[in-house]
């Protein structure tokens, strides 16, 4: 590929640490990239009001891609530059295919947890009161708990929520554990459903945005905007939101914790986010 000149970084378990913290190493690494002129991209699937204070504190760091390419920034002057809202009939179709999945608010028969649905709204992300309060019970981490529960704001009837701002919406979560059926209601939505992008960014969400939303599309259009091309860009991931973008960047690196889907789309493997994986690649970039 052609010298490195834009870099685009997904956050959590890549460019973060498991604490969603940025270690001194990755923090060097990234002032020392922006000092260089290397243009750095935030591709998240976070909204804009999630993102962590030690990225946004980043000089040179100016653009952001959130809720998984649903909605572009200049974290500089606060400009909207691009936004794929959910259709309302969407809308209506992803919670009626939910709500027929549904017995008595649990998954399937015989299943203990429950769904729970979050939502982003104009870049603010809104929850299911009781996913807010007890994330683990719904399938989260322990690590994410207060995350969660500093980001969220809380909603007791999430799907009547949904269902007032079906007009406004950047994207719907459905909180579901990693399993079998999380893959059944993936692929029955995919089916039933028009104008959707599904992916899922951690084991225990499925994520749905408008048909043309994902990180990589979001990202072409900041490179048609700042004049680089694609074979200039490196992308660095380990979700499967993240794979079409490690495929369309001339250099995709997947961080050695990143599901099976996104070490596939890699061109190479760099260390785990508890490592410094993507600061250990941008040095190599920096050194030439």
């Amino acid at each position: 590929m052609s010298r490195v000149k834009c870099i685009a970084l997904d956050l959590d378990g890549t460019t973060l640490n498991s604490s969603g913290e940025l270690s001194i190493r990755m923090e060097a690494a990234l002032l020392k990239a922006a000092s260089q002129g290397i243009e750095i991209i935030v591709a998240s699937g976070r909204s804009l009001a999630s993102l962590p204070v030690c990225i946004r504190r980043i000089p040179g760091i100016r653009y952001a891609v959130t809720s998984n390419g649903a909605a572009v920034y200049d974290l500089l002057s606060g400009e909207l530059l691009r936004a794929y809202r959910m259709t309302a009939e969407s809308v209506e179709a992803v919670l009626a295919v939910m709500e027929r999945a549904l017995v008595n608010g649990k998954r399937t028969p015989g299943e203990s947890t429950p769904l729970a649905y979050e939502t982003f709204i104009e870049g603010v992300p809104y929850a299911q009161a009781s996913y807010v309060a007890d994330p683990v019970r719904y399938g989260a981490a322990e690590r994410a708990i207060s995350y969660i529960q500093r980001t969220r704001r809380p909603v007791e009837d999430i799907r009547a929520f949904i269902r007032k701002h079906k007009e406004r919406l950047d994207c719907i979560d459905v909180v579901i554990p990693e399993g079998e059926e999380k893959q059944r209601l993936w692929k029955l939505l995919k089916k039933e459903v028009e104008d959707i992008y599904i992916t899922s960014s951690v084991p225990q969400l499925l994520e749905i945005a408008y048909k043309e939303a994902g990180k990589a599309p979001a990202v072409q259009f900041l490179l048609e905007r700042l004049g680089i091309s694609r074979c200039e860009l490196a992308a660095f991931g380990d979700g499967d939101n993240d794979r079409a973008l490690l495929e369309y960047a001339g250099l995709g690196i997947a961080v050695e914790n990143a599901c099976k889907s996104c070490l596939v789309a890699a061109d190479r493997v760099t260390a785990s986010n508890d490592k410094d994986g993507v600061a250990i690649e941008i040095e190599k970039f920096l050194e030439g």
